[in-house]
């Protein structure tokens, strides 16, 4: 990136200041985007996703329908949490949000490396861990004997936590979610006296508080849980990755294909709701 800049500033003191240099960033192919998503282990995590959703889904059922048969809700929750479907509206999202980078050879060097591989497979092997609610337990119990030890690497993780602004993008993800659900529920009809947007609105964000507790709950346990084997050298490489333009851009790529994904879904859920109130046919 250094050289890239010199060169720059070079031609810009050889053109003179009125003149204007436009760098020419060919649009991202569709197989590099798909290698990327295979390279970022994107299959594993969806599939984990469909499970996280398929008992959510189950849970709203209980909430939202305790006198009828769970079975038909149960089966659109499943066909909306589609694998393929999910991996197919992720790639599209993905590849709009890499348009226009000037860092995809540097974040697929990285991820291709030894420790990117690393530290992709500990994020997915905590994941999946964590859909069991005993061992999301012991995560936290293990992440309170950390703050009581004052284990430093507590410090570490804070700052991996803020160079990657986990906790807003995942929040905003949530109430994007939200959003999207009662808009879903909206279009079907469902809202009694179609209740105005801005009321929506309003409902939606009277949830952050709760959504931001709940992600700091869980989110500091599953990286001391995922990071764990890594040694300190490792999570600082990781760190500084991190802290580069291209860290940075497949932080804010990854984000914003995964809120649009999940916007989409929770449409649709919005939606297959509607109409289950209704009485009509999933």
């Amino acid at each position: 990136m250094r050289l890239l800049m010199s060169v720059m500033a070079l031609a810009l003191a050889l053109c003179g200041p009125a003149a204007v240099v436009a760098q020419i960033v060919p649009p991202v192919a569709a197989s590099r985007v798909a290698a990327l998503s295979d390279l970022l282990l994107i299959d594993r995590i969806v599939a984990i996703m469909r499970e996280e959703g398929l008992i959510a889904g189950r849970e709203m059922g209980r909430d939202m329908f305790p006198d009828r048969a769970p079975a038909g809700w149960e089966a659109v929750v499943s066909l909306i949490y589609d694998p393929a479907d999910m991996r197919r509206r992720f790639d599209a999202a993905f590849e709009a949000s890499l348009e226009g980078s000037l860092h995809l050879a540097e974040i697929e060097r990285f991820f291709a490396s030894a420790l990117g591989q690393t530290v992709l497979s500990l994020e997915v092997a905590a994941r999946l861990a964590l859909l069991d609610p005993v061992a999301e337990e012991a995560a936290k119990r293990a992440l309170a004997e950390m703050q009581q030890a004052v284990d430093p690497r507590l410090t570490a993780l804070a700052g991996f936590v803020d160079t990657n602004n986990l906790i807003e993008s995942n929040v905003m993800a949530a109430l994007n979610s939200n959003l999207a659900f009662f808009q879903g529920l909206a279009e079907g009809a469902a809202l009694q006296d179609m209740v105005p947007e801005d009321q929506i609105l309003a409902d939606v964000w009277a949830q952050e508080p709760q959504i931001r507790a709940e992600m700091t709950d869980w989110l500091m346990p599953y990286l001391a849980l995922a990071y764990r084997p890594l040694d300190d050298a490792d999570l600082a490489a990781y760190q500084t990755f991190s802290e580069t333009p291209a860290g940075q851009a497949i932080n804010t790529a990854l984000f914003s294909a995964f809120d649009a994904l999940f916007t989409a879904i929770s449409r649709d859920l919005g939606r297959a709701a509607a109409r289950q109130m209704q009485g009509q046919e999933l």
